[in-house]
């Protein structure tokens, strides 16, 4: 019987090892496999990670951002000392209502004196109205000053950008400034909002709340003060952690901010290529990434704050104990013991306020950590000190042995020097990175040249400001980019003192009039971003007439012909002739047939000059240009 039983005990033990076992071999996969996925998401998403966690400064303490941040809220230190004086009123009603509560019980209720009772609930029901409009003319004031902080800095990060060089917006996506400039910033008024009198109202709550306890009976104080050490552990731990998951977090929103940037912009191309779905598993891997950092986040909230209450509870507790004990043996009234309690519980507020406040200053220096380290990036190009205005100029341009690389390594001009006279043209033709574009960056001084001198009219454009400069110039792009509103103010873009006569005669003169004329809207006809409803051949008349309105000595056209198709280019080219009379011009151009009157056409090869001369000149000396142009020729016979 007993071999039995002994045997049927270890089968049951088996059997419940096995079910145990088994258990947790399914609770371990299920995490393991989570916990894979996981990390090959992250694998998936790490060169994109990169790129922002390059905006944290790790060396950068809190101070130093907290410094940096309150000398934006110092412009408004007025309304900000008026809002700290009633955050003090605050602190000051909300420590007395529980000592109320205690005379009321001890003076009125014990002591069964009516009067006094009605007295005391009196008073309590003034310093709760007192606290009532304290908070109120807090909150309105801090929600002043948070919102024009963040007004401020958004401005001031807007116009910094707009400093910053080409080089750097070439190398920084748009969707990461997007982030920065609403979502991050966004984090300040909250921030500014909530934290500043929040923190300081907590802490004036707290000890207030400390030195009343303490004044009641300091042996119940001293009980209640006994949790102390394991909160400050707790709240140690949680601290170490919390900043890195807050840091995650702000890095993946802003990488959401950016691909919905760039899908949203790109939707034509994800169409006509069908990578719908590849770009929503791509978003996918970012939301979930999202989703990890905050559940982060989340698992750390379920350690603290639950922690916090408990010590709560357990102060409680221990209260109860002890101010039982004394008020039985008559060492201690009920209302202060009472009053105690509700002490005990508003004790606990504050460090949980603070603990929440502490959440939204880690999300606020994640934030400025990335805000500033954007407007610590200095320009790579600024004007030289002593840099003068450029007089009205002629037109008379000198490259001068001009050498550039954008790496160390990488010549991309070696050595270019040409001449243009007023009013001439010149056109520079080549293959797709013989070095045409770059020319015309250093012309407009969008980049430094490595070596040489770059000269308009006799002044080294180094020596003159890029605005002075610049202003004298017209660009107009292949991918000509036309502004949300009306094609009226597109045209005025450069030039925002023309008059509506004036935009209308250039319109008419590069021939947009008609087209424009015949639009639901005329003039006044809204177009979408970059010019949605309109043609690509529309686009550039528009942006034509824009140049001519502007009526820049200097041209420059970067291919702004490569994009139109036959029926357009006759008319195009008419406008062009157009915009170039009488102005000293640089046209990049494919289609060499649009360039046969020009008065200089240079052939660049590996970023130094092939051959340079007429259409006609070059065409008897049958080298490279020859070769380009009989090819073009060939294929265009070939076509029609």
């Amino acid at each position: 019987m007993s071999n039995k039983t002994d045997r049927e005990i270890n089968k049951a033990n088996k059997n419940s090892i096995l079910g145990v076992t088994g258990r947790n071999w399914i609770f371990r996969n299920m995490l393991s496999a989570e916990t894979a996925e996981r990390q090959q998401r992250e694998n998936r998403l790490s060169r994109f990670l990169e790129d922002d966690y390059d905006d944290f400064h790790s060396s950068t303490h809190d101070f130093v951002l907290l410094r940096r941040l309150i000398a934006y809220i110092g412009s408004y230190r007025k309304k900000l000392i008026i809002s700290v004086l009633m955050m003090i009123g605050t602190a000051i009603l909300a420590v007395i209502r529980p000592w109320i509560v205690g005379q009321a019980i001890d003076t009125g209720i014990r002591m069964g004196d009516l009067y006094s009772l009605r007295q005391w609930a009196l008073f309590f029901v003034i310093a709760a109205l007192g606290e009532l409009a304290f908070n109120r003319a807090r909150i309105i004031i801090m929600a002043y000053i948070g919102t024009k902080v963040v007004s401020d800095m958004r401005s001031n990060l807007f116009k910094h950008m707009h400093n910053l060089s080409m080089d750097f917006h070439n190398n920084y996506s748009v969707g990461r400034l997007m982030s920065r400039l609403i979502s991050d910033v966004g984090v300040l008024q909250d921030f500014v909002t909530w934290w500043f009198t929040g923190v300081a109202r907590s802490v004036f709550i707290l000890i207030g709340i400390m030195i009343a306890m303490l004044i009641m009976n300091w042996r119940l104080a001293l009980v209640t003060f006994v949790v102390l050490p394991f909160m400050t552990v707790l709240t140690n731990y949680w601290r170490k952690r919390v900043r890195f998951v807050y840091r995650a977090a702000r890095i993946r929103l802003s990488l959401i901010n950016g691909y919905l940037n760039e899908s949203i912009s790109g939707i034509r191309v994800t169409k006509s290529f069908s990578r719908e779905q590849l770009n929503k598993d791509h978003f996918e891997d970012l939301n979930l990434s999202y989703f990890d950092a905050n559940a982060d986040t989340a698992r750390l909230a379920a350690i603290f704050f639950p922690g916090v209450d408990f010590m709560g509870s357990l102060a409680t507790a221990l209260l109860v104990g002890a101010g039982g004990y004394l008020v039985f043996n008559d060492f201690l009234t009920a209302g202060v013991l009472v009053a105690f309690l509700i002490y005990v519980d508003r004790f606990f507020e504050p460090i949980r306020e603070m603990a929440e406040r502490y959440n939204i200053f880690q999300a606020t220096m994640a934030a400025c950590e990335r805000i500033f380290g954007l407007m610590d990036t200095k320009p790579d190009l600024v004007d030289d000190v002593g840099a003068i205005e450029l007089p009205k100029v002629v037109g008379r341009i000198e490259m001068d042995n001009v050498i550039f690389s954008y790496k160390t390594e990488e010549r991309v001009l070696d050595g270019i020097t040409i001449t243009a006279h007023p009013g001439e043209t010149i056109a520079l033709v080549g293959e797709t990175g013989a070095g045409k574009s770059t020319i015309i960056r250093l012309l407009a001084r969008f980049f430094d040249v490595t070596n040489g001198t770059i000269r308009i009219d006799g002044y080294n454009i180094r020596d003159v400001t890029m605005q002075s400069l610049r202003s004298q110039m017209g660009i107009v792009l292949q991918d000509t980019f036309i502004f949300r509103g009306t094609i009226r103010d597109n045209i005025r873009y450069g030039r925002l003192s023309a008059s509506d006569t004036d935009i209308e005669t250039c319109a008419a003169t590069v021939g947009a009039h008609d087209f424009i004329s015949q639009m639901s809207d005329g003039y006044e006809t809204l177009v979408g971003e970059n010019g949605v409803n309109l043609s690509i051949g529309q686009r550039q008349l528009i942006s034509f007439a824009r140049a001519l309105l502007a009526d820049p000595a200097i041209l420059i056209l970067d291919e702004a012909t490569s994009s139109i198709d036959t029926a357009h280019e006759i008319k195009i080219q008419e406008a062009l002739n157009v915009l170039l009379e009488g102005r000293t011009s640089f046209v990049i151009a494919h289609r060499l047939n649009t360039i046969v009157n020009a008065d200089k056409i240079i052939v660049l090869q590996d970023g130094v000059v092939l051959e340079q001369g007429t259409h006609l000149d070059l065409l008897s000396s049958k080298g490279e240009y020859y070769n380009l142009y009989t090819m073009q020729w060939a294929n265009n016979k070939t076509i029609l």
